[in-house]
């Protein structure tokens, strides 16, 4: 036998702390889990307001990245230039997608790391 160790005694291998470790684990990601679950329905619900063409357009969609109230300056429809007026809905739009979709990744970021998961 070696030193400092009695028969039947196995050297200690570091790693997870047992059973109660691994229950500790579960628990943590449990809440986390409930965390992410939470943040991301807060983010649901939250609104996002973009405007194109010097605010003649403005659009607002939430963060389920659907549009939720459009308003068009009656100053800028003109029937001759529907085209130009298409582009700034759209412009507006998207815009409004692109806040939710940076604010949702930042939000779930500080749960994934900085990982980029699919979906999140």
């Amino acid at each position: 036998m070696g030193r400092g160790m009695k028969a039947g005694k196995r050297p200690k291998t570091g790693g997870g702390g047992g059973r109660k470790g691994q229950m500790a684990q579960i628990q943590q990601l449990q809440a986390m889990q409930r965390q992410m679950e939470e943040t991301q329905a807060e983010l649901e619900e939250k609104e996002y307001t973009a405007t194109a063409g010097g605010g003649v357009i403005t659009a607002k969609v939430n963060g389920k990245k659907e549009l939720l109230e459009l308003h068009i300056d009656k100053d800028v429809v003109d029937p001759d230039d529907v085209e130009t007026l298409e582009d700034l809905v759209i412009a507006a739009v998207n815009e409004g997608i692109r806040q939710a979709d940076e604010d949702i990744t930042e939000e779930m970021g500080k749960f994934t790391g900085g990982l980029n998961i699919p979906g999140m």
